[in-house]
C-alpha cells in the first residue's frame, strides 16, 4: 500500500510524464482510449511496487516501460485470436522500443523526435475536431494535462459524472470515426491546428475569468494552459500562431498576481499595481511574439492579440499605454478575426484613446447585435463610458444589468459595487 509521501511523488511524476506515456502507447495500439487505460494501469502498478521498492532512478521511463508491456501483451493477443501474421511487425517494434525505454538520460536527437511525434499526434487527436469543443477540452485535460476527472469536474464547476461521460464518449467517437493517431498533412494540419489552438486558448480564459462559480479566476487551468502551449511551441517551433498563442498567455499570466485584491476581488487592467506582475513571464512573452513576427508575413489572431497584450506589458504606467497603436492593432485583429466581442474590445480602446464619446458610439452600435445579447460585459462597458461623461443615473442602470447578467459571483459582486457607488451623491 503506497504511503502519502510515495503516493504525492507518483501523482508528481504522473502529472509530468502521463501525456508523453499514452501518447507512447497510443502509437502501438492505435488506440487513444486504450493507450489511457494501459497507462493508468502502469500507475496503479507504480502504487504496488514503489512503496515497497523504492522510487526508480528514472520514474518516466519504469512507467513507459509498465505501460507498453500491458501494451505487447495485448497485441499478441490481438495476434493469436485473430493470427494477424502482418502484426508482427509492429510486435517486434514495441518490443525494440521496450529495450530502449523513450525516457532514459542523454536521448538521442532520433528518439527525441519520436516522443515529440507522438505527442503532436496526442495533442492533434485529443483535438479532433470530430468532438464537441467541451469533449475536447476534456479529453485534453485529462489525456494531456494529466488532470483527474474530479479535477476537471471541480475547476468547470460540472458534475463528476457528467465530465467522466464527455471523457468517455469522445475516446469511442475517436474510435467510432476511426480518427487515426497520425499527424494531419497540408491543409489538414492547417485546420486541425486552429482546433488545437483553440481548445488551449478556452482552458487558459476560463481559468483567466471563470464564467462562473465563487473564484474569479482558477490559476490550476491558466497553469495547465501555458503548459501545453509551451509544449506545442518545442514541437512546432515555427508556427507563428503557436508562438502567437504562447506570447498571448505568458503575458496575460504575468498580471495574475495584481488581478485580485487581498480578498479576491477583481482589480480592473487599469488599476492594478504594475509592480506586482511578473517580469519573468513578461520577457517570456515579449521574446515569444518577437518570434513569431520574425517567421515573416501576416500575423494571426493570437499573434495580434499577443500584441496588443504587449503594449500594456510595456507601458510603465496605465496613462503611458499606447492606445492608438491597440486601436490599429485590433483594427487588423477585426480583419482576420471578425467578432462582436473583437469589436466591443476595439471600442473600448478607442474610447481611451479619443474619448469617451467615441467609444459609446461604437458600444451603442452593439446593443442589439444577438451574440451580445447575454454578454455582461456590454453594459458594464457602456456603465463604464456612462460613467466617464458624467451620467450617473444611465450608468448605474447599466451595471445593475450587467451584474443581472453575471454569472461569476466576484464579478457581480464587483458590478454591484460600481452601481453602488453610483448610487451615493457624496462619492
Amino acid at each position: 500500500m503506497a504511503t502519502n509521501q510515495t503516493r504525492q511523488a507518483v501523482q508528481a511524476v504522473w502529472r509530468i510524464e502521463s501525456a508523453k506515456i499514452v501518447a507512447g502507447v497510443a502509437r502501438l495500439v492505435r488506440d487513444v482510449g486504450l493507450a489511457e487505460e494501459m497507462a493508468q494501469d502502469a500507475l496503479v502498478a507504480a502504487l504496488e511496487h514503489w512503496p515497497a521498492e523504492g522510487i526508480p532512478d528514472n520514474p518516466g521511463a519504469w512507467l513507459m516501460a509498465t505501460a507498453k508491456h500491458r501494451a505487447l501483451d495485448h497485441l499478441r493477443r490481438q495476434q493469436m485470436l485473430a493470427r494477424k501474421h502482418e502484426e508482427i511487425g509492429a510486435d517486434l517494434e514495441a518490443q525494440e522500443a521496450l529495450v530502449v525505454p523513450d525516457f532514459v538520460d542523454g536521448l538521442d536527437d532520433k528518439r527525441a523526435d519520436v516522443i515529440g511525434d507522438d505527442l503532436l499526434r496526442l495533442i492533434f487527436t485529443a483535438c479532433h475536431p470530430v468532438l464537441s469543443t467541451d469533449a475536447r477540452v476534456a479529453l485534453t485535460l485529462r489525456l494531456l494535462g494529466g488532470l483527474t476527472t474530479q479535477e476537471i469536474a471541480r475547476a468547470y464547476l460540472v458534475a463528476e459524472p457528467t465530465i467522466a461521460q464527455r471523457i468517455v464518449r469522445a475516446k469511442r467517437t475517436l474510435a467510432e470515426a476511426r480518427v487515426p493517431f497520425e499527424l494531419p498533412q497540408g491543409a489538414a494540419l492547417a485546420a486541425r491546428l486552429a482546433s488545437v489552438l483553440e481548445v488551449i486558448y478556452l482552458i487558459f480564459n476560463e481559468g483567466y475569468t471563470a464564467t462562473a462559480g465563487d473564484d474569479w479566476m482558477r490559476t490550476e487551468l491558466c497553469d495547465e494552459a501555458l503548459r501545453l502551449a509551451r509544449i506545442l511551441a518545442g514541437l512546432a517551433p515555427d508556427e507563428s500562431e503557436v508562438l502567437g498563442l504562447v506570447a498571448l498567455l505568458e503575458l496575460q499570466a504575468s498580471r495574475a498576481a495584481a488581478r485580485l485584491d487581498g480578498e479576491g476581488r477583481p482589480v480592473l487592467l487599469l488599476e492594478q499595481d504594475r509592480s506586482r506582475w511578473d517580469r519573468l513571464l513578461i520577457r517570456r512573452g515579449l521574446a515569444a511574439l518577437e518570434r513569431a513576427e520574425a517567421l515573416g508575413g501576416a500575423l494571426g489572431p493570437y499573434a495580434l492579440q499577443a500584441a496588443i497584450a504587449a503594449c500594456h506589458a510595456r507601458a510603465p504606467a496605465a496613462e503611458r499605454t499606447e492606445w492608438p497603436r491597440i486601436v490599429a492593432l485590433y483594427d487588423a485583429l477585426a480583419q482576420v478575426a471578425p467578432s462582436p466581442v473583437v469589436e466591443l474590445n476595439r471600442a473600448v480602446a478607442v474610447a481611451m484613446a479619443f474619448g469617451p464619446e467615441q467609444g459609446l458610439a461604437l458600444v451603442d452600435a452593439l446593443r442589439d447585435t444577438p451574440a451580445l445579447q447575454q454578454y455582461h460585459w456590454l453594459p458594464s462597458v457602456r456603465g463604464d463610458l456612462l460613467e466617464r461623461l458624467g451620467h450617473r443615473a444611465e450608468a448605474r442602470a447599466e451595471f445593475e444589468r450587467a451584474a443581472g447578467l453575471a454569472r461569476n459571483a466576484r464579478e457581480r459582486e464587483f458590478l454591484l459595487g460600481r452601481a453602488a457607488a453610483l448610487a451615493d451623491p457624496a462619492r
